[in-house]
């Protein structure tokens, strides 16, 4: 058993390499491979030389289409050519025809007016001013009839647009309310609290009086009743709401006066500021300084002619914003000048016209010029440099002269412009004298041949001095002196 494994062990180790060859796998020869190679590049050459072929012959194809386009484009050229020719002929022909009918016609026309000369015993000018002659004379009632009827029409539609445009305007500015008159009083519980408001030895009311800067009028036929009188309405509401105060309170002593009219102060600040940042949101303007809105809110205590002069300041605004929106101007810049037209008169300590301290109020904040000029122009103190003040101005005088806008008895209003007529009239050379405007202005016709150019200056500035001196008057009043010189002479 041992001698037999080790006998297989041996074959095992000594047995010959084997060769394996799989059956079916192919080797190429290296010949065949060019051929191959080789075959493919002619068939490729083939297929290029036949798509070049193939293009060439497609641009053969285009080269000739487009050579019969042109051929054919050519062929009618020449045939409209030829017909632009002809035509040309025909037109020269025609041409020449109308000539030589013109140069016919020329004669004609002037062997007949060879004819009608010798025919009437007229020039050529002189029939032609005949004929004019005649037909203005035909036509001179009926150029006369339309001018007429044009300026009747122009002035009916003229007097219809300024009604609407002004009926539109105080709609637009009328208030609900009339504004009224009031006197700054205050009412009391008693008659005793005047002594209360005395004080002993009157140390009270003059410590009032010196804080508040008004007059404290104790009359005895209003019992219940103190009056504050003050050329300033702004110290007067002050002192009113100080009053009040001190009326409610029980502690009436200087030290406490002049607690309450501090505070008072502050309060008739705030209410003014308030006042005017309203008006200004009313209207539309948001770009105005806060020292014009505080000074535009002092009007709400100032009254003209029981007018309030705020809210006439916001009506002569929405009239003025109206006003031009109808007639093409700039609504804000109207409605600017027509809130802060009076703002003047809110500088009681000044001397000067309220338009005169209005526009030094307008310089210093920087208004627009517009709006400057609006409040410099609004009493006609100038000459108008635009359509802006015209506007202000017509807005206030509607304001103004609106039924309930302003209380004043007409005795008194006649009696104002009387007075003012008369002094006029009392200097020597003055014929006559007629104040306009409200009052606003005198105007005063000379005799010419007692009084010369140079005089009618001086007479201008006695008039002005003597209504000074002797008149009691809102505002002011321009003087207007004409002296007129006519040559008359009848020809027969």
């Amino acid at each position: 058993m041992q001698n037999s494994n080790r006998g297989d062990n041996d074959n095992k180790g000594n047995s010959p390499a084997r060769v394996v060859v799989s059956v079916g796998q192919h080797h190429t020869k290296p010949q065949d491979d060019v051929r191959t190679v080789i075959q493919d590049a002619r068939d490729e050459a083939y297929r290029i030389v036949k798509a070049a072929e193939e293009e060439g012959r497609k641009i053969r194809e285009q080269s000739l289409d487009i050579e019969k386009r042109i051929v054919q484009k050519e062929e009618d050229l020449d045939h409209k050519a030829t017909q632009t020719a002809k035509a040309q002929t025909q037109l020269e022909s025609e041409a020449e025809a109308y000539k030589e009918q013109e140069q016919e016609l020329s004669k004609v026309r002037a062997d007949l007016v060879k004819k009608l000369e010798k025919v009437t015993s007229l020039t050529v000018e002189e029939g032609k001013k005949l004929i004019l002659e005649n037909l203005q004379a035909e036509l001179k009632n009926e150029v006369a009839k339309g001018i007429k009827e044009a300026e009747e029409e122009i002035r009916q539609t003229a007097k219809e647009k300024g009604r609407e445009i002004l009926v539109n305007s105080m709609i637009a500015g009328a208030t609900d309310w009339v504004a009224e008159y009031t006197v700054s009083t205050v009412k009391l519980e008693s008659e005793d609290l005047k002594g209360r408001i005395i004080g002993k030895e009157g140390r009270n009311i003059r410590a009032f009086e010196l804080a508040t800067g008004v007059d404290v009028e104790l009359d005895s036929d209003i019992p219940e009743a103190v009056r504050l009188s003050s050329f300033d309405p702004v110290r007067r509401e002050v002192a009113r709401v100080a009053l009040e105060w001190l009326v409610k309170d029980a502690r009436i002593q200087p030290t406490r006066i002049e607690q309450l009219v501090k505070e008072a102060q502050e309060l008739v600040e705030k209410d003014m500021s308030e006042a005017g940042k309203k008006a200004a949101t009313e209207m539309g303007l948001y770009n105005v300084p806060q020292d014009a809105l505080d000074r535009l809110g002092r009007l709400k205590f100032r009254y003209s002619y029981g007018q309030n002069q705020l809210i006439a300041s916001i009506e002569t605004s929405q009239i003025a914003k109206k006003i031009a929106q109808e007639v093409g101007a700039d609504p804000m810049l109207c409605a600017w000048g027509g809130l802060f037209h009076d703002i003047g008169k809110t500088e009681m300590e000044k001397e000067g016209t309220h338009v005169q301290l209005g526009v030094e109020l307008a310089k210093r904040w920087n208004f627009p010029q517009e709006v400057t000029d609006a409040i410099a122009q609004h009493h006609e103190d100038e000459p108008f440099s635009g359509i802006i003040p015209i506007v202000v101005h017509l807005a206030d005088a509607i304001s103004g002269a609106r039924p309930g806008a302003r209380h004043e008895a007409v005795e008194d209003y006649i009696k104002r412009l009387t007075d003012i007529e008369n002094v006029a009239l009392s200097f020597d050379g003055v014929d006559k004298a007629f104040a306009i405007q409200a009052g606003r202005e005198v105007r005063v016709i000379v005799e010419p041949k007692v009084i010369d150019d140079a005089g009618i200056v001086i007479l201008a500035h006695d008039i002005k001095e003597k209504l000074e001196k002797e008149l009691t008057y809102p505002g002011q009043i321009a003087v207007t002196v004409i002296r007129e010189v006519r040559a008359v002479d009848i020809a027969k």
